[in-house]
């Protein structure tokens, strides 16, 4: 295993920087070739940057846009001003001299009155904490050759730094200012900048190969799931190989949960105003739930996430020290209203089915079981060929108690050292995130790569002290008296709708034999030969093998085609001459081809690699 440098550059890094001035020369060039234009913002953004133009109306009066012909001007004219290496020359303003030098920008003097009230930052982002960004406040600018923005940096030292062969502009988008419907709609230049023209040539060739991958795109091909506007965005309607994946994933949750002393619930979809009230969620999450519901004069909600439901199953009878750990585990329908904007095939969606469980234990068991969770994930991941990955330690904010976060700097302290100890002695690459945290505790989100280097949230692991008080949640300890036990959150393969989403474009689509939907396609030669097809098929069935006989009217080569094209792993190809010795001719998805080969061998080798979960054919 090794940890993975994202490619979202760290404020800061050389690669930020380079971004970050390309984003600057780009406005410069769209300012020289459209002089009305007007600028939003321009940040560094993962494989890249951006920025915002408001080009005006058309003669229709609709916002006009770029065309592919504009990009190549502006890349042009990019080059000639990187060519001139001027340098980047930043000065601290007041809030008066900003105005002025904007005084023809009006998104920029709407961001330098958001500064002002401590609102939002220089990228129009939302501030958390208003009164610490209005104490910190510094407005400044970066000027290069003609082209002045309101910036804090940094920046390269000069535009000669970016290398001319190693930046592309790569599309054009519309975004409503600050993302915002009601606010007017910009046109956004995403481009990317790498160190050499190497980087570039690589970075694009992994782009090609992502749209290969494309979970929406397999998704569709290999008849995996569906989205119908009908039925709502985000509310994926899963078709049987797509809930095959799922089962598959359930089971293999099951076996290690079971080994590992887990119990399994499960709780309704919707529940009463009072309880989310009582967990807190109402307090921290409304915005991401769906409205109520009223029946009979009492409100419900369908519920965001399963914790508050496990709290009143621990406290539906007496517990003892014995009793701990106590591991409920559930796979459970939760429901998030994400903004539409968010929504992302099966990678955002507003309905998913998560792999949660809660661990209750004793205070001097919970770096034991938050080890063992860490070692359950990194078992998932060599068991999926997931070798690229760090996880995030979110920490709070203190300047956020009682805000953001559960108003007890005491309780956190503690709970992040344990956290904290837990993670050093694992040896699992991670990083310190301050102001992540969930409101109730610190938590660790393992960020993931797929074989393509497309990065991916895959799942969570938290420590909660604040659920278990709320819910006054006792157990009796070895002395005889009521303790409170800390919580661990826990959803190893996160929602099951992104982690499939993640899986089908990590193995793009050519899935190993135990998780594929069909494992075997028996292909007969000719009509002559149907019995001896249904013959193999119902031997692998019974064998426990997901196996599919095509006796359609197809040619044999259609045949095959249509079965490399859905990526099943084993083409068992039969005729006179394997039904006669009782053989099969198989076709590997890989391209490889195994004559003669005998029934009963074959069966034994498609159970084993079904049975080891293995990621070999």
């Amino acid at each position: 295993m090794q940890a993975q440098d994202s490619a979202e550059p760290y404020e800061g890094s050389e690669l930020f920087k380079l971004r970050h001035t390309a984003a600057h020369v780009m406005a410069q060039a769209v300012l020289e070739l459209f002089p009305g234009a007007k600028l939003g913002i321009g940040p560094p953004v993962v494989d890249g940057f951006y920025y915002d133009f408001d080009l005006g109306l058309d003669e229709n009066g609709r916002p006009r846009t770029f065309a592919q012909a504009d990009l190549e001007r502006i890349e042009k004219r990019m080059r000639q001003i990187i060519a001139g290496k001027h340098p980047l020359r930043t000065k601290v303003v007041t809030a008066d001299e900003a105005r002025e030098l904007f005084a023809d920008q009006p998104y920029k003097l709407e961001i330098i009155d958001g500064l002002l009230r401590g609102e939002f930052n220089e990228y129009g982002d939302d501030v958390e904490d208003r009164q610490r960004a209005i104490d910190n406040l510094v407005i400044s600018t970066y000027r290069h050759d003609t082209f002045e923005d309101l910036c804090k940096g940094p920046h390269v030292a000069h535009t000669g730094l970016i290398p001319v062969d190693a930046f592309q502009l790569m599309s054009t988008a519309a975004a409503y200012w600050r993302g915002d419907q009601s606010r007017p709609m910009l046109q956004r230049i995403y481009g990317t900048a790498w160190f050499s023209k190497k980087d570039l040539k690589r970075h694009l060739q992994l782009l090609e190969e992502a749209k290969k991958r494309d979970h929406r795109k397999l998704g569709r091909e290999l008849e995996l799931y569906i989205m119908d506007e009908e039925v709502g965005p985000g509310l994926p309607l899963w078709l049987p190989n797509g809930n095959i994946l799922r089962e598959e994933l359930e089971k293999l949750a099951h076996e290690m949960e079971d080994a590992a002393g887990y119990q399994r619930v499960a709780t309704p979809h919707i529940a009463k105003e009072e309880l989310f009230r009582h967990s807190g969620h109402l307090d921290y999450y409304e915005e991401s739930m769906y409205p109520p519901m009223e029946r009979e004069d009492i409100r419900y909600y369908l519920k965001p996430m399963n914790c508050p439901f496990h709290h009143k199953i621990f406290a539906s009878k007496p517990r003892s020290y014995r009793d701990l750990p106590l591991k409920l585990a559930e796979y459970g329908m939760i429901y998030r209203y994400e903004q539409s904007g968010e929504l992302f095939g099966l990678m955002r969606v507003r309905a998913a089915q998560q792999n949660d469980a809660h661990i209750y234990c004793a205070e001097d068991q919970v770096e034991a079981e938050f080890t063992a969770v860490i070692d359950l994930y990194r078992h998932y991941f060599s068991l999926f060929g997931i070798d690229r990955y760090v996880m995030r330690l979110s920490l709070h904010e203190r300047s956020q108690l009682g805000v953001k976060y559960a108003d007890d700097e005491a309780a956190w302290l503690k709970a992040e050292a344990m956290a904290r100890r837990v993670m050093k002695a694992s040896g699992v690459p991670f990083v310190e995130a301050r102001g992540e945290a969930a409101f109730y505790g610190p938590k660790i989100d393992v960020q993931a790569w797929s074989v393509i280097g497309r990065e991916f949230s895959l799942a969570t692991n938290q420590i909660d002290f604040v659920a278990p008080a709320r819910f006054g949640l006792t157990f009796t300890n070895r002395d005889g008296q009521p303790e409170m036990p800390y919580c661990i959150h826990r959803a190893p393969l996160g929602a099951h709708e992104r982690y499939i989403g993640f899986l089908i474009e990590h193995y793009g689509g050519n899935f190993p034999v135990w998780l594929a939907p069909e494992q075997v396609r028996v292909i007969p030669i000719t009509d002559d030969h149907h019995d001896y097809a249904r013959r193999v098929a119902a031997r692998l069935s019974e064998a426990g093998v997901r196996v599919h006989a095509d006796l359609g009217s197809d040619r044999m080569g259609a045949k095959i085609r249509a079965a490399q094209l859905m990526r099943v792993p084993y083409m068992a190809v039969v005729g006179g001459q394997e039904a006669a010795a009782e053989t099969l001719a198989v076709r590997y998805r890989d391209g490889e081809q195994r004559n003669d080969t005998p029934l009963g061998e074959f069966v034994a080798h498609a159970q084993k690699r079904i049975r080891t979960r293995s990621g070999e054919l």
